[in-house]
């Protein structure tokens, strides 16, 4: 027990020796510790928003070359869903990490922590040769992931009110998505070429490595807690060398699920994140219908475009709602959005013709589909998270969020490329050597995807139903606990 608590006390002093070289803070007689600002931004917020956009171009890096890496490994789809349920279930399990994490250390280092995991990994699969050493190091991926996600959600959470999160977690989403669009159409652009005889998708993993690593240092140097006051920082000192820490941690995670909002919402992220993991299958999809890396980044990068505006969009219009009704109106635009995950898949997957000349079709349903089903993250489940828990818990509230639907919703792409394989006969000794396509094969990746995302969004849409009648008293539940803890500081 001595050396644990010895070893966690040199490494806090050791992140804080190298953050002390590089001055950023100023101390104003109230003791707060005050970021600087570039152009009235804080720095902090802006690094934060880099970090958001490195982790989103990560999580869209390997999708988007599937078809290269199952070329290279000599892999077919239900393997390639395998590398990311492993990634995602570790990422599940590891989640509430983050959450005993913050309670001992500032949350930019934990942030840098999981970015050079992140970053480590990335690198590491660039250059694997096999394909079980790709499998190792997506689940370190995961789990660098899990650090960074729910820190990075509370960390916005503390920065904004409440009645403006959606606008924050929305302008938070969009600004990440700029990264899932950059890494993907990066990504896809360079796995055509070669560099210095390099494949194009192994030389896209290290550049990224590497960005994620910068980014990381920056966060760790430069980054500000919102929470942070000189009282706390030695008070995490003193928690570091006790056995307070578990303690905290138990009872975080007690007040967490105990919280029905919290509950139901898990309810509906378990289904609802299954369509969301099956899309990794979209750029394999779109290749065997005969669209080359180009149309398909452009087709990929038009969807995260209107996801990106949607999720700026929807968090506006629930502000706007949760103000007129303040019990429901953030649940009615979640269903709204989920609802609408149903017609669209169906057209996109069913209804339009699959070969390449409906491409001009394919991208207007893909902007619209991105613009209309991404509203519930961050119009709805961030920002009420917030709501129904005191601040000190609402790093855990989302580590847990991650955890459970993340540990579930990993099943989603293996379950795609066993339907397409076992169940619609795909067969990837079907596919044209030359062009890299085949009609066949697409509508069988097609039906498996159908099968993971119509009844899922369907039903999401029911599960946040309860959230009618239970977000209102967790809300007052959570008012009054905080302004008890005020009242004891």
């Amino acid at each position: 027990m001595g050396y644990a608590r010895t070893r966690s006390s040199l490494i806090s002093v050791a992140f804080r020796s190298l953050r002390s070289l590089f001055p950023y803070n100023l101390r104003t007689n109230n003791m707060k510790i005050k970021t600087r600002t570039f152009l009235g931004v804080s720095v902090s917020l802006i690094l934060i928003n880099l970090a958001a956009i490195m982790e989103r171009a990560d999580e869209n890096l390997l999708p988007s070359v599937y078809k290269e890496v199952s070329e290279a490994f000599n892999a077919g789809p239900s393997d390639l869903g395998y590398l990311t349920f492993v990634r995602n279930f570790v990422r599940g399990l590891a989640s509430p990490l983050a959450g005993v994490l913050v309670i001992t250390y500032d949350r930019p280092i934990v942030l840098a922590i999981g970015t050079f995991c992140w970053a480590l990994s990335t690198a590491a699969v660039g250059v694997s040769k096999y394909f079980f050493q790709v499998a190792l190091w997506r689940a370190v991926n995961g789990f660098g992931l899990a650090i960074v996600i729910p820190a990075l959600q509370s960390f916005i959470a503390d920065s904004y009110k409440d009645g403006t999160r959606g606008a924050g977690f929305g302008l938070f989403n969009l600004i990440g998505t700029i990264g899932g669009i950059g890494g993907g159409v990066v990504a896809t652009v360079m796995a055509g070429f070669e560099f210095w005889g390099i494949p194009g998708w192994r030389c896209a993993f290290i550049m990224m490595a590497t960005l994620s690593g910068v980014i990381g240092l920056l966060v760790l140097l430069f980054v500000v807690d919102p929470r942070k006051n000189i009282e706390q920082e030695e008070l995490m000192v003193h928690k570091t060398n006790s056995t307070s820490v578990w303690n905290d941690s138990v009872v975080a995670i007690k007040a967490v699920v105990k919280v029905r909002t919290f509950q139901v919402i898990i309810l509906q992220g378990i289904v609802g994140s299954l369509p969301w993991t099956a899309m990794v299958f979209f750029t394999m999809w779109f290749e065997l219908i005969g669209f080359d890396h180009n149309q398909t980044a452009s087709l990929l990068g038009l969807f995260a475009t209107g996801g990106a505006l949607g999720t700026f969009t929807g968090g506006i219009i629930a502000d706007k709602m949760s103000r007129i009704f303040p019990n429901s109106g953030r649940v009615s635009c979640a269903q709204f959005s989920a609802s609408m995950g149903i017609p669209f898949s169906i057209i996109l997957l069913k209804v339009i013709p699959q070969n390449t000349d409906s491409y001009s079709i394919f991208s207007i349903t893909l902007f619209l589909m991105g613009f209309s089903i991404t509203w519930c993250g961050s119009a709805v489940n961030a920002p009420m998270f917030a709501e129904v828990v005191p601040p000190k818990h609402r790093t855990m509230i989302y580590a847990f969020d991650r955890a459970i639907e993340g540990s579930f919703s990993a099943i989603a792409a293996p379950m795609v490329g066993i339907l397409s394989e076992k169940m619609f006969g795909y067969d990837s000794k079907g596919i044209d050597p030359l062009k890299g396509s085949s009609v066949r094969e697409a509508a069988a990746l097609s039906k498996g995807l159908l099968s993971m995302m119509t009844i899922p969004f369907g039903l999401c849409c029911l599960f946040y139903t309860p959230l009618h009648f239970v977000f209102q008293k967790d809300r007052e539940k959570a008012k009054t606990a905080s302004h008890k803890e005020t009242e004891m500081i």
